[in-house]
């Protein structure tokens, strides 16, 4: 992976290739004093803290205050530095795009800070809860201190200019999004992106779900993207898919079907028509491209069989099988291969994560030491 690839994989390379297939979006170039106060390892105080104005709340008598909590008059109040002009910028933006935005980076979004946020989630409405986000999400330091730091040439790291993408919020269905990893422009594995969880339909569609995306890509993306090697994240509605075995039949009378496209049905009403093959695969939709290489999470795969191309075949039964060039699909096949989700380890101080997982044997031995002293004491 060199660093050619990651600036390939920034949001702003690529969004205006496939501006059609995605989640409409806004890019916003991040001013330096922003981002100095976003790597600020100073106590948290989030910036920009008014409420939006088409959510102001009249009659309230507290509007406005902010509480202080000091135990010694000379304690210095803290207070958050405030960017005025890039605070009206980003909230014209969040309204443009339906008053809630999920927020990212270059390459980044702040998921393992989603349990600071006061609805436990990446939905903003405001600056300040992307700051609150930002400031938490050890994901963003590292957009911003180690965005090159799996590639493997030796230039310089180029000069960055850091933007702060806001996409339209949308209610996303977790047992729908997939991964998906290209080598020299062929689909060689789709791996299920919430491989901590099991879902049933999944398991009952992959050969559907694995011809579909593969539509979509040979549509879509092959030989479109900037490099030939890369990993791209898709989400499949299948709320077509669900209709069905409604519209397997004909169509009640009086029933309108002008959303579909296709084929007209004998006897329904002027101008309705039925595509089965759209309603069988559903919408797929681009969420997000990613560099091929250690930096991005391979999930049910290991980057060792998608470098080397071993082990690499597709789980499907005989009579079901695909092509002989079929991508490798891989998906959680039982409730009891359940995980818990990787995020939960961020809610907790690094040092206590390395004490309990035994990755730092010198904090453990220190740890050690300390207890040994405190019982010689008692």
């Amino acid at each position: 992976m060199k660093k050619e690839h990651v600036l390939h994989c920034q949001f702003s390379a690529w969004y205006p290739l496939f501006r059609s297939l995605t989640i409409k979006s806004v890019i916003l170039p991040l001013p330096q004093n922003v981002k100095d106060y976003l790597l600020d390892d100073g106590t948290l105080v989030v910036s920009g803290r008014e409420d939006p104005p088409t959510h102001s709340q009249p009659d309230s008598d507290d509007e406005g205050e902010e509480i202080q909590w000091s135990d010694d008059e000379n304690t210095a109040t803290l207070t958050a530095p405030e960017f005025p002009e890039f605070t009206t910028t980003v909230q014209e933006a969040i309204n443009s795009l339906g008053g809630s935005v999920f927020p990212k980076l270059n390459w980044s979004a702040p998921r393992d800070a989603y349990w600071i946020a006061m609805n436990s989630s990446l939905k903003c409405k405001t600056l300040s809860d992307i700051f609150l986000l930002f400031k938490s999400s050890d994901f963003i330091t590292r957009d911003f201190t180690q965005p090159f730091i799996h590639c493997t040439d030796d230039s310089p790291d180029p000069c960055m200019e850091y933007e702060l993408v806001l996409r339209k919020w949308c209610e996303l269905i977790p047992g729908a999004e997939f991964r998906c990893f290209v080598k020299e422009n062929k689909l060689i594995a789709i791996s299920q992106r919430d491989y901590t969880q099991y879902y049933d339909h999944i398991s009952k569609q992959k050969e559907e779900i694995c011809r579909c995306i593969q539509d979509f890509f040979k549509k879509h993306i092959q030989y479109k993207f900037l490099d030939e090697d890369f990993v791209f994240d898709i989400y499949r509605d299948s709320r077509g898919f669900h209709l069905l075995p409604l519209f397997l039949r004909r169509p009640p009378s009086g029933v309108h079907c002008s959303v579909l496209s296709g084929l007209p049905w004998p006897g329904a009403c002027a101008g309705c028509v039925f595509n089965p093959a759209q309603l069988l695969h559903g919408k797929v939709w681009l969420i997000d491209f990613n560099p091929f290489g250690e930096v991005t999470d391979s999930l049910l795969f290991t980057w060792e069989e998608l470098i080397s191309e071993r082990n690499l075949k597709g789980d499907f039964s005989e009579g079901d099988a695909l092509e002989q060039d079929s991508p490798a699909f891989r998906c959680t096949n039982s409730e009891v291969t359940v995980q818990p989700s990787p995020y939960l380890s961020y809610r907790l101080p690094k040092d206590f994560v390395d004490l309990s997982t035994g990755e730092d044997a010198h904090k453990l031995i220190d740890f050690l030491k300390l207890k040994r002293s405190q019982q010689e004491d008692d």
